[in-house]
């Protein structure tokens, strides 16, 4: 028995080359809405999206981007809203609105490769150029980018040529049995 869900994991790709054919607007619409469901922190979703399909924008945010290798004809940017975050009272430096961010960003990518579409994250960036780029609201700190575009006929090969890593190469099991409680010490 296939899971359609676990077959998309399996095969789903970065694509570090992308042809210049343009990605319909409603494309990138479906990709935002079902990162929209993405898990977030205490359901509060801190994380907020800016997308473009605009030539010179793309090629600006290239520019202030040593990690963007590809040349998306669209790209979302996943923000924080540290602001929102403070009013709930995450600390600056919660975990949380991190982990909303990866969990939008794994979406965007299933749900890019669902579309056929082509995707990248990009996470080297200067978040002080790309705030000025986008014209971020105060308060929204871009954290990643996630390129999108009909994938090239020919891909870049991976950064880093490693051994194929399976699930038991990535795992440690701890014992089965919980640990004994340490000893109550009496005062």
């Amino acid at each position: 028995m296939t899971d359609p869900v676990l077959d998309a994991i399996r095969r789903r790709r970065v694509v570090r080359a992308m042809s210049d054919e343009p990605i319909p607007r409603e494309r990138v619409e479906r990709i935002l809405e079902a990162a929209r469901w993405a898990p977030t922190a205490g359901n509060r979703h801190l994380q907020r999206f800016v997308a473009t399909t605009h030539p010179g924008v793309l090629r600006v945010l290239r520019m202030v981007s040593p990690g963007m290798i590809q040349h998306p004809t669209a790209a979302i940017t996943i923000c924080v809203d540290r602001a929102l975050a403070q009013r709930y009272g995450f600390p600056s430096d919660a975990r949380g609105p991190s982990v909303d961010v990866g969990t939008a960003m794994a979406t965007m990518l299933l749900a890019a490769h669902a579309l056929d579409i082509g995707a990248g994250p990009v996470s080297s960036f200067s978040r002080a150029a790309v705030s000025v780029v986008l014209s971020l609201p105060e308060g929204w700190s871009p954290e990643m980018i996630v390129c999108l575009g009909r994938p090239a006929p020919t891909q870049l090969a991976p950064m880093v040529s490693t051994r194929h890593l399976g699930w038991r190469d990535l795992t440690r099991w701890v014992p089965d049995r919980p640990p004994e409680a340490p000893a109550q010490v009496e005062e």
